[in-house]
């Protein structure tokens, strides 16, 4: 997936200097979250110590977004959604934030689908109890939020075929809220094909209501959300390399398909 919404008419190169990377998460009432992000961002700091690195949140946790983006001035930042897939937040509620802000920016894509969000799962599922020669009676669930928008659905399905390409086992994708099937749905519908070890991999960059709730339901084992594993840290580093190299290529596409 290219990865850019250009918001302003001045460029990387006529401005000159680092643009700041800006990860922008959901929020989340639970206090792992917070956390859990700012470990994950100390993660890319430790990748890239000269890249000015910034925390910015849709609703719910300070820093909010317009409070980081103000502070920046008019200054340069790609801004890097701490999130999975084409939704709302992503094709509208960021752009929006980012347009009306004195700094000039630019939106990368969600982190979702890529290898890298594949490998933060296996490695999560790993860790969890999965076995590393699965049998024809393992299968898994892909718990993801949700959303109404079915650009959304479509990411959460390809890191399913992704995932299971990895694993070699089916793997189906299913939503915490706003979406079908449901995580229970999903599981009920695989041990009734035959599947006696369900797995539920958590979807989800860190732990919060949906987070927990996914992982109730499962049958056998359930992952941890991805947090700070390394995979997550290298991949917001390439959606920002990646927003750069691109001159609104994303954003196009984006409007194109609304």
């Amino acid at each position: 997936m290219t990865a850019t919404t250009a918001t302003s008419n001045r460029t990387t190169a006529s401005t000159g200097g680092t643009p700041a990377l800006v990860v922008v998460a959901h929020g989340s009432r639970d206090p792992r979250a917070l956390s859990t992000v700012r470990a994950l961002l100390d993660r890319v700091r430790a990748l890239r110590p000269a890249l000015p690195v910034h925390l910015g949140h849709i609703e719910l946790n300070e820093p909010l977004l317009p409070d980081t983006l103000t502070a920046l001035g008019a200054g340069e930042a790609v801004l890097v959604p701490l999130l999975l897939t084409r939704g709302h937040h992503v094709r509208r509620d960021i752009p929006d934030l980012a347009a009306a802000a004195p700094a000039r920016t630019r939106v990368a894509a969600p982190l979702g689908p890529h290898p890298l969000l594949v490998d933060a799962l296996h490695a999560r599922l790993t860790e969890a109890g999965w076995p590393a020669h699965p049998g024809p009676d393992h299968a898994v669930v892909l718990a993801s939020a949700g959303s109404r928008a079915p650009a959304s659905r479509t990411d959460t399905s390809r890191t399913a075929a992704l995932l299971a390409a990895r694993l070699g086992v089916p793997v189906v994708p299913a939503y915490a809220s706003a979406a079908t099937p449901t995580v229970p749905e999903a599981v009920r519908a695989l041990t009734a094909r035959g599947h006696r070890r369900v797995a539920v991999a958590s979807c989800f960059t860190a732990p919060g209501r949906f987070a927990t709730q996914s992982a109730a339901a499962a049958p056998w084992i359930a992952s941890a959300p991805l947090g700070t594993h390394p995979s997550m840290a290298r991949l917001l580093l390439h959606r920002y390399e990646e927003a750069l190299m691109t001159d609104g290529a994303w954003e196009r596409r984006v409007l194109a398909t609304s």
